[in-house]
């Protein structure tokens, strides 16, 4: 009898030395489950939803949340605790910022081997002048010229030549720091020749001639330019053999 009144003595002693610590932990695993998140709805300016949401996950906590509607692509619904959604959203504002501008200038220059003259507006280009040294061309003639503005990493397309013959594709993709900024650029030249295809009836007789366009590819290449610099890209022989299609541009980052 004595060993049991003992026993439900040490039981007792027991409980009241563990109650509170089990009533703590308790209270600590209630915490954790109505731990209290921060929701935040982000509307993007520059960059899309389901480019951002991947880059931000690092950010993440196991019960945080980043998520977006495909048919709503520059909005994320961010869900997480208030640390962890202030370093989300300083995350974004160093990543959605607006993409730079590239300002283009392209001349088609024609360079002939035959036809000495060269238009006044060359006479004096350092560009030629070294063109002059280097080529067998004699004469330079500048057969059209455009500006192209262009968003960084973007495409652009536009009409050159008197015929409107030329498509003149690029794309730029500015790298390197702020102060020594490098534009990275694809450039693709397309010659279209137009022209009237004939065709006979089953009977032998000639129909009404078809217009087709042949596309020709005259220079497609990738190169590096400073801002403010100003190259020549290539050049390409023309139909004739003593003719040359010779393409400059210049690039440089505006705001």
């Amino acid at each position: 009898m004595k060993k049991g009144i003992l026993a439900l003595v040490v039981l007792t002693f027991a409980l009241t030395i563990a109650g509170p610590a089990l009533a703590e932990d308790a209270a600590q695993d209630q915490k954790a489950e109505t731990k209290i998140l921060r929701k935040e709805i982000v509307k993007l300016k520059y960059v899309r939803a389901d480019i951002i949401q991947t880059l931000l996950y690092s950010y993440v906590s196991r019960d945080g949340r980043i998520v977006f509607n495909p048919n709503l692509p520059t909005v994320l619904s961010v869900s997480d605790t208030p640390e962890n959604v202030e370093k989300i959203l300083a995350a974004i504002r160093e990543i959605d910022i607006k993409p730079a501008d590239v300002l283009f200038t392209i001349q088609l220059v024609l360079g002939s081997e035959a036809d000495a003259q060269t238009d006044a507006e060359l006479q004096s280009d350092p560009i030629i002048k070294e063109l002059r040294q280097l080529l067998r061309y004699k004469g330079y003639t500048l057969l059209d010229s455009s500006f192209i503005r262009v968003v960084n990493r973007e495409s652009a397309l536009v009409i050159l030549g008197p015929k409107a013959e030329f498509e003149f594709v690029l794309k730029p993709d500015v790298a390197g720091d702020a102060k020594a900024p490098v534009i990275k650029t694809e450039v693709l030249l397309r010659q279209n020749i137009r022209a009237l295809k004939r065709s006979f009836a089953p009977d032998g007789t000639e129909t009404t001639p078809q217009p087709v366009t042949n596309t020709t590819t005259l220079i497609e290449t990738s190169l590096n330019i400073k801002s403010g610099d100003r190259t020549v890209v290539g050049v390409s022989k023309l139909d004739g053999g003593d003719k040359g299609l010779i393409l400059i541009i210049s690039g440089k980052i505006v705001d």
